[in-house]
Parts: structure tokens; sequence; C-alpha cells
């Protein structure tokens, strides 16, 4: 059968503005390189439209407040009635869109794309990122607790298709599905079009200030005590004397971590250069000799990693299951125990004083992104196949 470009609604209600709508952006390009028709559908920024990205952080915002305000029980009922809206939205879509399948990002209490995909036929194929009713009630003071599971299990069940990004996560989906027909592993990927020419990461760290000869350790994220940044900058004082710290990204532990610095007389070896646009990341990153996954939720498929990979850096990352997923300790990285400093220490070690190790490690991190391959072109042909092969079971059937 002739496998034609697809017409995919992507729907999503994600306001934020961080690492999940880099996310939603890079599968929606992969997919329209490859020729496919994409629609976005929900709150904030779409196509990378200035007047929508404004509107994402108004909602952002208004979420927010929302959720400052509400009782958390308000809150989440008002979660549920977003789907009237969303479906309304949805339904508008499909008839002026003519979608051949609706690819959703899992959020909780968003019911909307599986009522339409039950009410028109829609094949639907749901990504997975996390278990939110687990983790929201753990961390985000969750009220409705059994009314979240009950949803939850509703969406990762109704799916035609689920796509956990993470084999930890999938053994969860499997448990709700009562079956594993239809789970399908996705860990996220690296745009591999991110790589330059290597004179720009020389040129990022002239600008910088770091010296010709500095070995520097790199940090990409929001900066929360748990990201284990300050390790680093305690392990700073052991290490040789050109080895720096480079900190990208902005939190709530910054200015504790910039005092802590102070305080062992280390400032002038660690930079904190903010929160930058995603699209300047790549290039502070190839200034980096040794990149720092300080840790990673245990069911996650942590997005930087998979960039510091296509970017050829030697990594330190956590020995945990979902890490060893993707990363062989001494092969494409350097594995330290989770929670265990003195080991974190040990692998920066390793690193700061062989030079030939960083660089096969770093060089096996991007075979590793090659040969996998891990990239954010793979899965949008990986979904793209998945959405003709459900097309096709529907035409067979109906036939």
């Amino acid at each position: 059968m002739d496998r034609r470009p697809l017409r995919i609604l992507y729907h999503h209600r994600i306001a934020a503005s961080d690492g999940m709508q880099v996310h939603v952006n890079e599968i929606v390009t992969a997919l329209r390189n490859q020729g496919h028709v994409v629609r976005v559908v929900g709150p904030g920024a779409v196509d990378g439209n200035a007047q929508a990205a404004g509107e994402a952080g108004a909602l952002e915002r208004l979420a927010e407040t929302l959720r400052r305000l509400l009782p958390p029980a308000a809150y989440e009922l008002a979660e549920l009635a977003y789907n009237i809206p969303a479906y309304l939205r949805l339904a508008r879509e499909v008839k002026q869109f003519k979608p051949d399948v609706i690819y959703e990002r899992y959020n909780l209490f968003l019911l909307a794309g599986l009522a339409l995909h039950k009410r028109r036929k829609l094949p639907l194929i749901l990504e997975v990122n996390s278990p939110l009713a687990t983790e929201r009630a753990e961390f985000g003071n969750l009220q409705l607790v059994p009314l979240a599971r009950r949803c939850e299990t509703a969406l990762w069940s109704g799916a035609d298709i689920a796509l956990p990004v993470t084999g930890v996560l999938a053994q969860q989906v499997v448990a709700r599905r009562g079956t594993a027909n239809g789970v399908h592993v996705m860990h996220n990927g690296a745009n591999l079009a991110h790589r330059t020419d290597p004179q720009v990461g020389v040129e990022v760290r002239r600008r910088l200030g770091l010296g010709e000869d500095a070995i520097v350790l790199g940090f990409v994220g929001f900066i929360r005590a748990w990201h284990g940044v300050g390790w680093a900058i305690d392990a700073l004082a052991n290490l040789p004397a050109n080895v720096v710290l480079l900190v990208v990204g902005d939190g709530p532990a910054r200015a504790d971590l910039t005092a802590r610095a102070a305080e062992l007389g280390l400032a002038d070896r660690v930079r904190f250069v903010g929160r930058m646009p995603h699209e300047q990341i790549p290039e502070l990153m190839q200034s980096f000799d040794v990149a720092l996954q300080t840790a990673a939720v245990g069911y996650a498929s942590p997005l930087k990693l998979f960039e510091y990979m296509g970017l050829a850096r030697a990594i330190v990352a956590p020995d945990q299951p979902n890490i060893r997923e993707v990363l062989t300790d001494g092969h494409d990285a350097a594995l330290f125990t989770p929670d265990d400093e003195a080991s974190f220490r040990l692998a920066l070690e390793r690193l700061c004083t062989d030079a030939s190790l960083r660089a096969r490690l770093g060089e096996n991190a991007l075979k590793t992104v090659l040969e996998h391959p891990f990239t954010w072109d793979s899965n949008a042909s990986r979904i793209a196949s998945f959405a003709h092969q459900l097309i096709e079971d529907r035409c067979g059937s109906a036939a």
C-alpha cells in the first residue's frame, strides 16, 4: 500500500516554554521535514509565532496564578473543565483539517482527544512522558487522586498506540493497559543539525573569559538543589586548577550555589550564564569538555542527555535503569552511583585527568545516537509508521 504523507493533528496542553515545548517543536519540525502536514492544537506557542509565544507566557502565568489562588481540588476540577473548550476546538479542527490521526502529548485530566478518538473513530497515538497521577500525588499536592488515576488509566488504555519515553515507564503503561500490545518505547532524541564547526566552542570560551587550557564541566537545566550542581562546585577544590564549571540555566538554588562557590574561594572557577534561548544552548554545550547529568527522575528520558550525546560530549550521569537504556558505563559515558557524592567525584576525577578518555566517551556517545538511532528524525519516522499501520488496519477491518 502506498504510504502517502499524513495529516496529523498534534494535541497538547502545554503553556510553559521550557523543555516540554522544545520536545513538541522538535517532533513537529521532524514530521514536517519528512513531508507530513501537522496542525498543532493547544495553548501557547505554535510554529514559532511570536504573538502565540506571548500568549503562551500569559497562559503560563495565568495557570500559575490559579494554582496559587484556588484550593487544589478546585484547580483540578478546573483542569477537567478545560476539556469542554478543548473538545470543541479539536472538533472544529477535525472538521476543517480532516486529519488522518491524532497525536497527543499526555497530560493529566486531558480527555478531549480521547473523547474525539472514540466519537470520530480517528486513530490516537499517545506520547507518555511521565506518570503524572503518581508524580503529582507525591510532589504536587494532588487531591482527587482516585479520579486522576482513573483518567490516566483511561488515556493510557484508550489510545491505539502508547509511546512511553523509557522502558521503565513502559512497564507502568503496560500494567495499566493490561497488555503490551500497542506499547512502544520512544526515547527522546538529538537534533543532529545542532552540530557545527568545533571553532564555535572555542569562541564561546573566549566570550566567557575561559582559558584556552580550561577543562569545562558543563550543566544545562533548571537549577534545583536536587540536581547536584553543588556536588560539582564542592568537587572543584580537589580537581586540577584549570577545571571550571559552566552552568546554563536558572532556578531557586542559584543564589545558594553562588554563595557556596564564594565560600570555598572558587567564585572565579564557576560561571552562571543564566537562562538562555533554546537555540543558543547547543553553542554553549560545544564549549563543554564534560557534560553533567547530575540527577535524573527514574522514569524520565532527559532531553539534554541526547543533546550532549549528539554533540559528542563526554558525559557523567547516574547509573540507574532508565539511563542504562541509553548509555553504557566506560563505553559512552562515566556513570556514578545515584545519590553517592563520592562516586560522582570519582567519575569527575577520571575524566578531568584523562583527555583520551573524554574523547573516546564523546565519540562513542555520538556513535550510539547514530546507530540506535536516538534522533528526532527517527522518532518522526516511527510515529508515521505507527500511524500508517493504524490507518491500514482500520481500512482492512472496514473492508
